[in-house]
């Protein structure tokens, strides 16, 4: 199973793997039905996940449902236990918005919705992050997550979110990150495609974020939070939702 879904995750662009999803979906989600594990963002439950990643797919992490992984799990239930993301009347801005979500922030009553990207289909607006059409203190909360590993230029990308947000707004912007070392690694040298996916985890990430990227936000003007939520939650819970023990929420104010 882990070798057939890397094969294809590689083999096939990520905008035509999206629209395949929603035909394939209900008849995986249908055959792994059980009781082990729960997406929480659906409240589906599974006797297994299925495995995930491009050069080490890792076992029993992506629902079968939702499709999704361990950070959009951790990111929903941050969101509905700890903000008023569901509840307020707020501006909205997503970037490369995540299929787990995308549905099911449109349908929301109290936000106004803006999806952002230069590739997904499922995108508003067409748009460089480093370059964004949206004027100044537009927006009450902006995600965006597993974006920034994929720009050469993300200081400028940091502060164009930094001017689009509002006084007072708040954002979450995961990354890809190594925990263990402290500081950022980029090699612009390395091109072969193979070996890019072997050094930074993808051929299109152009770093590995070290614990640095928190400092990085603060200089372009942000306050930064380093929420450890599953250091919150019950261990059962960590398991049943299939989450990955100690990755970091990056809580971002203006």
């Amino acid at each position: 199973m882990s070798k057939l879904f890397k094969y294809l995750l590689n083999l096939i662009p990520r905008p035509l793997l999206i629209r395949l999803s929603y035909w394939v979906r209900p008849l995986i989600a249908l055959s792994l039905k059980g009781k082990k594990f729960t997406d929480p963002i659906d409240g589906r439950s599974f006797r297994s996940f299925l495995p995930y990643g491009y050069e080490n797919p890792r076992e029993n992490v992506l629902s079968p449902s939702t499709l999704s992984l361990e950070r959009h799990r951790l990111l929903w239930l941050y969101l509905k236990n700890e903000t008023d993301f569901f509840t307020k009347t707020l501006q909205v801005l997503h970037f490369a918005p995540e299929q787990a979500f995308y549905k099911r922030f449109r349908r929301m009553q109290n936000i106004s919705y803006t999806t952002t990207d230069l590739n997904s289909p499922l995108a508003d607006v067409k748009a460089d992050i480093c370059d964004l059409p949206f004027a100044d203190h537009s927006y009450d909360v902006i995600f965006c997550n597993h974006v920034l590993e994929h720009i050469p230029n993300d200081t400028k990308a940091m502060q164009e979110l930094y001017r689009v947000m509002k006084p007072g707004g708040w954002g979450i912007f995961q990354i890809p990150q190594d925990l263990k070392r402290g500081k950022t690694f980029e090699d612009d040298t390395i091109t072969d495609k193979k070996e890019r996916a072997k050094i930074f985890g993808q051929y299109d990430h152009v770093r590995i974020y070290g614990r640095d990227y928190f400092d990085k936000l603060r200089s372009v003007g942000f306050t930064v939070e380093e929420v450890d939520y599953t250091s919150v939650l019950p261990k059962e819970d960590v398991e049943k939702y299939r989450l990955a023990k100690g990755e970091i929420i990056p809580l971002v104010r203006k």
